[in-house]
């Protein structure tokens, strides 16, 4: 039989992640058990029983490493995931601030394009009051049509806000979600994490 030098049962022990009492109570009872094994005179009977033991617990070892390995490398994963998550949040955070701006002054064209009407229309009755100057009235027929376009450009600035103020409210509501998600992703991962730790203790 070959022997084991303490590097390698160090080793061992250290690529085992002692988390839990039962990794730690395993491997000190595997040692232990070796220990005795390797300096016990008993029957080859009983020196095969008790080999056979130890690689039952070696085997229980190694898989509780092995289990170890991969939810530290999902827990990578869902990190990197996470900072991508993040990441593009931050983005459509920004891009909304870019939008409410843009927003912010299509309200002040807007007020604008108001107050423009509201003088042609002063400015409009003032010639109506002169309908018998062919030169008043085709200054009238030429507000009425600038009038027309402010009315369109004022209606296609009013609909394209609305748009702006729907999609802001659907991002914000996406963000809130995700974040709700997050949040519940944490707490499903602590809870399964609450519930592992009593059986590995139980083994």
């Amino acid at each position: 039989m070959g022997t084991i030098t303490d590097d390698e049962v160090i080793r061992k022990r250290l690529l085992i992640d002692g988390d839990g009492a039962g990794d730690d109570r395993r491997i000190n009872v595997l040692l232990k058990s070796f220990l005795k094994w390797c300096h016990s005179n008993v029957t080859p009977e009983e020196g095969f029983a008790q080999y056979q033991r130890m690689l039952g617990s070696l085997s229980q070892c190694e898989f509780s490493m092995g289990k170890t390995l991969l939810v530290y490398d999902m827990n990578l994963k869902e990190m990197e995931n996470y900072e991508t998550i993040y990441a593009d949040i931050e983005q459509s955070i920004s891009a909304a601030h870019e939008k409410i701006g843009e927003c912010k002054k299509e309200i002040q064209r807007a007020k604008r394009i108001r107050k423009n009407r509201q003088e042609y229309d002063a400015l409009a009755k003032v010639i109506q009051q002169h309908p018998d100057r062919h030169k008043t009235m085709e200054q009238l027929e030429a507000l009425d049509k600038e009038l027309q376009q402010l009315s369109q450009i004022k209606e296609n600035v009013e609909d394209k806000l609305e748009l702006r103020k729907k999609q802001f409210h659907v991002l914000l509501s996406t963000i809130q979600e995700l974040q709700q998600t997050l949040d519940n992703d944490e707490k499903m991962e602590s809870d399964e994490t609450s519930q592992e730790s009593p059986m590995e203790n139980g083994d």
